[in-house]
């Protein structure tokens, strides 16, 4: 018995493995490799190659489980406006393969990797899990319907389950485990100042004390022990809500993150400044008070803490950084 982690041989993925490592829980992993590693995963856990997509190898996979942690998927939301029938074939077509052999093996706990992305964007200064949800990608629409849909399995089949919505994921819980995102900030900036570039700011203009942005950033070891506390409270049959933000609560400025890769990294450098990109909200940052009364969620690391742990793993990868 054990969890199956779907992704779970990926940047996020890979810390949840560890997580469930780090508290007794035995755990297996589901990962077609195409942005995972399988380097990631730690000897001994059993790993079934293959797509969400490949009935077959789902069935194998969710024989025995207590339930799945749900982290695979397509997740470049810019890149899913160009490409929405690929985002939906992986998010949705996948997700109903993965519920439908769930249902059938008896596994009865999903906990899902969502997105804040749900929320679009919004006018609140702290976005709460009551706020609108206006997705404006497909990638932030297939992560709502991923809810939608383990609402109805669970009203169809008694399926137990919670979705966690969170924006930005960095740092490293060990160093050989890095984001090889190439849409992420922290890869971007690492990659620039390692190839002797200047990292880019779009837009200095905006209604926040610096002028830049202000984003949610949280480190992906932390992130990693809230799946894990979702785990454990569907399978003790605890009270758990359908949806939790993990949310700083503060947010950080594009400046800051900047100026706190200058700090840790000791590379000296003043960022190009460039207009500011359409869309572009002045400041998204969600609230984690009540997963912080159900899943022990807590900021554990400073953003300095965030820096240095992706800036080690980033030196530590070389060229294996883009796989």
């Amino acid at each position: 018995m054990g969890w199956l982690v779907t992704g779970g041989a990926g940047y996020i993925g890979a810390h949840v493995v560890r997580a469930f490592q780090a508290a007794g829980i035995e755990a297996s992993v589901l990962d077609d490799l195409s942005t995972g590693f399988e380097a990631f995963v730690p000897d001994g856990v059993p790993l079934i190659k293959a797509t969400l997509l490949d009935r077959d190898a789902v069935r194998e996979a969710v024989q025995g489980v207590d339930g799945v942690v749900h982290v695979a998927g397509y997740k470049y939301a810019g890149v899913s406006v160009q490409r929405p029938l690929h985002t939906y074939e992986q998010n949705i077509s996948a997700m109903v393969i993965l519920l439908q052999e769930m249902r059938d093996a008896g596994a009865d706990r999903m906990v899902f990797s969502s997105s804040a992305a749900t929320y679009g964007t919004t006018d609140v200064d702290l976005v709460t899990e009551q706020t609108p949800n206006h997705p404006e990608s497909p990638y932030g629409e297939t992560k709502l319907i991923g809810e939608w849909l383990l609402k109805d399995a669970g009203v169809a089949h008694g399926l137990r389950h919670t979705s966690l919505r969170y924006f930005n994921v960095v740092g490293s819980g060990s160093p050989d485990l890095y984001d090889a995102s190439p849409h992420n900030l922290f890869p971007l900036v690492f990659d620039a100042l390692v190839e002797g570039r200047t990292p880019k700011i779009f837009g200095d203009d905006y209604n926040t004390p610096d002028g830049t942005c202000v984003r949610d950033y949280i480190h992906v070891a932390d992130l990693a022990e809230a799946h894990v506390a979702a785990a454990q409270r569907l399978a003790a049959g605890e009270p758990i809500e359908p949806v939790y933000n993990l949310g700083s609560g503060a947010g950080s400025s594009v400046r800051q993150i900047m100026d706190t890769i200058r700090e840790v990294t000791g590379i000296d450098f003043e960022p190009e400044m460039h207009p500011r990109r359409p869309g572009d909200p002045d400041r998204i940052v969600a609230a984690g008070e009540l997963a912080a009364r159900d899943l022990h969620w807590q900021m554990r690391h400073t953003l300095e803490q965030m820096v240095a742990t992706a800036w080690e793993a980033r030196q530590k990868a070389g060229d294996a950084y883009r796989g």
